[in-house]
């Protein structure tokens, strides 16, 4: 796991366009996997499309910090 912000700022950008896992941590025993698609990356957040129902998407925005605090969790394919 990365232990900078600039590293997974990085790894986010060489993986513009790529298709990704997302797992979200939204409770104690709950856990959301996604595949979605990094869209961009800023300064402080990063854009990611989330596939819905065959070719629908759903736009979601995380900072950087959430990886490094383990609240969500990206595989790269």
């Amino acid at each position: 796991m990365p232990s900078a912000l600039a590293e997974i700022k990085q790894q986010l950008d060489d993986h513009i366009g790529q298709t990704i896992t997302l797992t979200t941590h939204e409770s104690r025993h709950r856990n959301i996997q996604h595949e979605a698609v990094v869209r961009e990356t800023f300064r402080s957040v990063f854009v990611l499309d989330l596939q819905k129902n065959g070719s629908e998407f759903d736009r979601a925005s995380f900072s950087y910090t959430d990886i490094l605090t383990n609240n969500i969790e990206i595989a790269y394919a």
